[in-house]
């Protein structure tokens, strides 16, 4: 579920008549990427970002990154055309995901991090070929270390960097419905609000 923008162009931080004490009714909202395709895929430059999105979420999952989620934030998810002028120029996500199972043993995954680290793992590549702002958190390391990421993360993307503006931001899974998104999106439905 995608709740409608606010006043301000962006998603609410929690749902207005729910309140902020309803842990149901707060960002981050979970969705389906059919529901962000529909929602936001609704210019060429989007619509080419989605595409990019798509395409690094099938390089994550081909390599064996399956099970996790990713958050979804940034410029695309606001109504950046009309408040700053402009389209967005990239998609922010942090995924966060547990290891493959085959790569749970820390030297094992510090070699397949090695090499794997332009294409899935380098920000500067991933946003260059994707137009995805990403960023990656490692399920497999203790607990401690997971909140206080998820934390830093949310704080992060909860705020507009130059205004401090409160604003919600989206979960999706890996295991999500990718190639209906595709085919929305080949399709050319846009149905956004």
């Amino acid at each position: 579920m995608i709740p409608a923008l606010n006043h301000s162009g962006v998603l609410p931080p929690f749902l207005p008549n729910l309140g902020p004490t309803a842990s149901a009714a707060m960002a981050p909202y979970q969705t389906s990427l059919s529901e962000l395709v529909m929602r936001f895929a609704n210019t060429p430059a989007r619509i080419e970002i989605m595409h990019g999105l798509l395409n690094y979420r099938k390089l994550l999952l081909d390599a064996g990154i399956i099970n996790g989620f990713q958050w979804i934030d940034g410029s695309y998810v606001e109504n950046c055309e009309h408040h700053r002028n402009r389209p967005p120029s990239d998609i922010d996500i942090v995924t966060f995901a547990e290891r493959p199972a085959k790569f749970c043993d820390d030297a094992l995954w510090n070699t397949f991090v090695k090499n794997n680290i332009l294409n899935l793992f380098n920000r500067d590549t991933i946003k260059r070929q994707y137009h995805c702002d990403a960023f990656y958190e490692d399920l497999g390391l203790p607990s401690k270390v997971i909140v206080s990421r998820a934390s830093y993360w949310f704080g992060l993307f909860s705020h507009q960097r130059i205004t401090y503006l409160w604003k919600g931001l989206l979960f999706i899974s890996l295991q999500a419905d990718d190639q209906v998104a595709l085919a929305i999106l080949n399709g050319g439905i846009n149905n956004a609000s």
